[in-house]
């Protein structure tokens, strides 16, 4: 007699919805998070002139950044997007620089900021990272990581400056999965994972 184990279908789940916005790149150019529908997006927060101590979140961005074209994520594509909350210093030259400090490809990874009033909105009320300017003129902050999925839905948050990038890519690979698998009958399935918490652990 043979056994067959039902494996209850692994899901993200579904955070809130990801902050509107309209900011400016590195380039000059405005992105918005209508821009980015149908991408999977990891997002950091940070500002340029981050030195140790200062939690540094770049660098998993960019060891990320290392590792995608290995990733199968069923032809979906994946951006980085940097938020700077140091509208005065960070203006779109100094993004360009830091950029380029990171050895950042321009049509993977991002770098964006805007008007303090937008930041507070975007990155605080939004997305829910603390962050505040300090008696030296830096910030204090919360280092976090969001991933959102194509439909600009919140899936997951790492609260860390250092998560497992193992971790991320899983969790890329699952969104990736999902998007793939949810139409005709297979959404149905899907739809019950999300019900009954089928979580990764």
């Amino acid at each position: 007699m043979v056994f067959v184990f039902w494996r209850p279908i692994q899901v993200l789940p579904r955070i809130a919805l990801g902050p509107g916005f309209a900011l400016v790149d590195q380039d000059g150019a405005r992105l918005t998070n209508e821009d980015l529908r149908g991408h999977l997006v990891l997002y950091n927060f940070t500002y340029t002139g981050c030195q140790a101590p200062c939690p540094q979140t770049s660098l998993v961005m960019q060891a990320l950044q290392a590792r995608l074209e290995q990733l199968d994520l069923q032809g979906l594509p994946v951006t980085l997007i940097t938020i700077a909350f140091d509208p005065t210093r960070d203006t779109p030259e100094q993004l360009r620089a830091y950029a380029q400090r990171f050895a950042a490809k321009p049509d993977t990874w991002r770098f964006v900021s805007g008007t303090e009033t937008q930041l507070k909105n975007v990155i605080g009320g939004g997305f829910g990272v603390y962050y505040q300017p300090d008696t030296r003129g830096d910030f204090t902050f919360e280092p976090m990581f969001v991933l959102v999925d194509g439909t600009g839905i919140v899936r997951a948050r790492y609260r860390t400056a250092t998560p497992e990038l193992a971790i991320i890519e899983r969790d890329l690979g699952l969104i990736a999965t999902e998007a793939r698998n949810s139409t005709g009958a297979a959404r149905f399935a899907y739809e019950a994972a999300h019900l009954f918490l089928c979580y990764p652990a």
